[in-house]
């Protein structure tokens, strides 16, 4: 077994390090962003991938450099969420779990922007890590199809444990018989972080599109100036004919027209079924039955200034 460093951050990094350490890596150091605060004036909090080392008494360090002196054959990086800067990678060769198909989506939020952009297949890399982004040679290519509707958290967790699998078997000979990766081929693309503004839903885009947002499970609209999630939605085909030119965000069927009724919504293109959602301040409700209670009137719409 070999001696190892282990870097990563969030909840996604945890079943690597379990499964290395599980399978007796000696893992000599975990490297993971500082503790933060989390809410007004709370106490400051580890990440999930330190609090998770300090439970199998691992080192852990926030210091990038301290691998270079840790004495190790090999370098483990899961979501890290920084670059790996040239001197350490010069000390100490590493691998990168990464959640897409390289070359595409290399960046921070490769499922996420899978799931926007529709792709019908995903899947994980084991590459050589490099000082630049995502771009060294592969050791292990696993596709793993989207399934229809596959919202990010599950799909997230399929990719976790087969990357996880794959990271255990390569490394089970040791760093000496992983065999050589093969270059990276193809047109790269690139999944920036989501930004915030990218979770409003807008409904001057089509339905389907709309549908890729919910999926991220943070998504968002207003309804009389507050804040709605929409944890759950389902694009309606054939859809009902979205009523008047320039109605998106309004009710579709029977009832006054331009009026938000029933859980079918108008958008740029076809029409959005609301499933499940949240009203702020209040847990997750089937949609028909928040529509039930909220009686919106005639020409109110979904969307517009959120209350700050």
């Amino acid at each position: 077994m070999s001696r190892l460093a282990f870097l990563g951050t969030p909840e996604l990094a945890v079943p690597p390090l379990r499964a290395l350490h599980r399978a007796g890596h000696d893992i000599a150091l975990v490297v993971s962003r500082a503790d933060r605060r989390r809410g007004r004036g709370s106490a400051l909090l580890p990440s999930p991938l330190k609090a998770a080392a300090t439970e199998l008494g691992l080192p852990v360090t926030e210091r990038i450099d301290d691998v270079v002196g840790a004495g190790v054959e090999l370098g483990v990086v899961v979501a890290y969420g920084r670059l790996v800067p040239a001197r350490v990678l010069e000390a100490v060769p590493m691998v990168n779990l990464h959640f897409s198909l390289l070359p595409r989506w290399r960046g921070a939020a490769p499922v996420e922007r899978a799931i926007l952009a529709g792709d019908p297949v995903t899947g994980v890399c084991v590459m050589a890590l490099e000082e630049a982004l995502d771009t060294g040679p592969v050791y292990r290519r696993v596709e793993v199809p989207i399934g229809p509707g596959e919202h990010l958290g599950p799909l997230r967790d399929r990719l976790v444990a087969v990357g996880t699998e794959q990271l255990v078997d390569l490394l089970a000979g040791g760093p000496g018989a992983m065999g050589d990766p093969e270059p990276q081929v193809g047109e790269p693309t690139y999944a920036e972080k989501i930004a915030p503004e990218e979770l409003a839903l807008d409904f001057t885009e089509p339905a389907e599109q709309l549908s890729r947002v919910v999926r991220l499970d943070r998504a968002w609209t207003t309804f009389r100036g507050r804040r709605l999630r929409v944890l759950e939605a389902q694009v309606v085909e054939p859809g009902p004919e979205p009523g008047p030119a320039g109605s998106p965000g309004v009710g579709v069927g029977e009832g006054p027209p331009g009026a938000l009724r029933g859980d079918l919504v108008a958008t740029g293109r076809g029409v959005l079924r609301l499933v499940l959602v949240q009203p702020e301040g209040r847990g997750a409700v089937a949609a028909t039955d928040w529509l039930r209670g909220a009686r919106p009137a005639a020409d109110e719409r979904l969307g517009g200034p959120a209350a700050r």
